[in-house]
């Protein structure tokens, strides 16, 4: 266990985070690893490291979801997120950590404006479902996750949008999409030469709070305040997208 009490935090926050994400609280929640970890590392050994927490945690949400998901949605949003991957992972070689900072910040802040501004006026728009739709969502999302591991939100707005989809097989969906899309992006990394297996070998220790943090989110998602627990991650996304886009490392 390292011996930076700040890092075991965050480190077990972020673990919490992944495992109540994939439990069924939102791919979008995925948004917070990044700028967390990066409080305490650089930006680039930040991404290194969620990787392989996020596709630990997928293995356990296929078990809490196996079959509840939606292969329609899987099948038109996964061949457009493997174009978005290939993108996503070409820039993430090529940025430097600075300009990486602020293209993290940067999804981060949209999404939450997005939250606050966007959103809400969304309840009363009529909605026409079309095929090309979910292309560039699916297109974005690949582009996002493999970036910066954000490509839950667009993932999100789009299936909020589908009517014929419950909020389980939006959780299965979810679960299954993502944990292709992970396990896809892997290679890309090591090719990029952004991960490093020392990192992941570091914080074996808190591997055990995913899995339960899955199921206690599996629990849990019929039961949390949704509006106070939004807000409180939107506070805290806040709070992380100004020091990445405000702080220069030193």
């Amino acid at each position: 266990m390292p011996n930076n009490p700040v890092l075991v935090l965050i480190v077990v926050i972020v673990c919490i985070i992944i495992g109540l994400s994939k439990g069924g609280l939102g791919a979008a929640l995925v948004v917070l690893c990044i700028p967390l970890l990066s409080l305490v590392m650089p930006v680039t050994q930040a991404i290194s490291l969620t990787l392989p927490l996020l596709i630990f945690a997928d293995v356990f949400a296929l078990v809490a979801f196996w079959k509840l998901w939606d292969m329609h949605y899987v099948k038109l949003l996964l061949p457009p997120a493997i174009v978005g991957i290939l993108v996503g992972t070409y820039l993430l070689a090529t940025l430097d950590e600075l300009t990486l900072r602020r293209v993290v910040g940067g999804f981060v802040l949209f999404f939450v404006i997005y939250k606050v501004a966007i959103e809400p006026r969304l309840a009363n728009v009529t909605y026409h479902p079309k095929d090309w739709h979910g292309t560039i969502v699916g297109a974005i999302a690949g582009f996002g996750s493999a970036l910066a591991n954000v490509g839950g939100p667009p993932f999100t707005i789009y299936m909020l949008f589908q009517q014929d989809v419950t909020p389980v097989a939006f959780a299965g969906t979810a679960t299954l999409l993502f944990a292709i899309v992970n396990a896809l992006k892997l290679p890309g990394l090591i090719a990029a030469q952004k991960f490093d297996l020392n990192d992941l070998l570091s914080v074996l220790w808190a591997l055990p709070v995913i899995p339960i943090a899955v199921f206690v989110g599996r629990w849990a998602v019929k039961r949390l305040d949704r509006r106070r627990f939004d807000q409180i991650m939107l506070a805290v996304l806040t709070i992380n997208a100004i020091i990445l886009l405000a702080v220069v490392p030193s």
